[in-house]
C-alpha cells in the first residue's frame, strides 16, 4: 500500500508541474453497500446510504483526484440456520471518513463534455457505528467494527460543462469485521465472519474552481 501511496504521489507531482490544471468541487451520491458474510449459516444482505463531500483534481489527460467525504453504509445479518434456538438478526450502520487518492484518464475531452475512468486506493476512518438486534441479541458489537480499513476503487465519470457524475465500484481490501462471539448461559460461540464492505456508488457534483 505504501508502495501505491508513492506513485500515486509522484505521478500528482508529474501532472501538477506539466499541466498545471486544478478543479474543486463539492459531491453527494448514493451508495448501495454489503457487508459479505464467510458463515454459511449466516446471510448477509444490502443496505443503501449516501455520502457527501468534496474533490480537488490535478493534471489535464491524466490526472490525480483527491477526495474527502463522508459515507453512511451498513449491512444486515442475519443466523438462518442453527441446531439450537440460536436465530438472530442484526443491523449494522457504520459512518466513516473516507479519503480516496485516484488516477484518472480522459478517454474524450472537450469544452462541454469529458468522459473519464480513473482507479485508486481509498483509507477509510470510522466517525460513527451501530449494531442494531432486529429480533433475538446477535452476537456483533460496535467494537468489533475496525477503525481503520482500506480500500479499492475503479469506475468511470462524465463531466458536462461544471458538472459531474461517476460510477464507482469500492471494494474491501480488509475485513471491516473479523471474528465475533456470543454466549448463551455458559456456551460460548465464535463466528469466524471476516466481512469486508463492498459498495456501489453513484454521485453528482458541481465544480466551484
Amino acid at each position: 500500500m505504501k508502495k501505491i501511496l508513492i506513485l500515486l504521489f509522484v505521478l500528482f507531482l508529474s501532472a501538477e508541474v506539466s499541466y498545471g490544471q486544478f478543479a474543486f468541487g463539492l459531491k453527494l451520491g448514493y451508495n448501495a453497500s454489503r457487508l459479505s458474510s464467510h458463515v454459511d449459516s449466516i446471510k448477509a444482505s444490502i443496505n443503501s446510504g449516501f455520502h457527501a463531500g468534496a474533490f480537488v483534481r490535478f493534471g489535464k489527460r491524466v490526472y490525480l483526484q483527491p477526495e474527502a467525504y463522508y459515507t453512511f453504509s451498513g449491512g444486515t445479518f442475519e443466523k438462518t440456520v442453527s441446531k439450537t434456538a440460536d436465530l438472530w438478526k442484526q443491523k449494522v450502520t457504520i459512518g466513516t471518513l473516507d479519503i480516496p487518492v485516484l488516477i484518472g484518464f480522459k478517454i474524450l475531452k472537450s469544452k462541454i463534455i469529458t468522459w473519464r475512468i480513473f482507479v485508486g486506493p481509498e483509507v477509510s476512518f470510522l466517525v460513527n457505528s451501530k449494531v442494531k438486534d432486529v429480533n433475538l441479541t446477535g452476537p456483533i458489537k460496535s467494537s468489533d467494527i475496525n477503525s481503520v480499513n482500506w480500500y479499492g476503487q475503479a469506475g468511470t465519470g462524465i463531466d458536462f460543462l461544471f458538472l459531474t457524475l461517476d460510477l464507482r465500484y469500492q471494494f474491501g481490501l480488509n475485513n471491516v469485521i473479523n471474528d465475533v462471539t456470543k454466549t448463551i448461559g455458559t456456551t460460548q460461540t465464535t463466528y469466524p465472519v471476516n466481512s469486508k464492505n463492498n459498495l456501489f456508488l453513484v454521485s453528482l457534483g458541481f465544480k466551484i474552481l
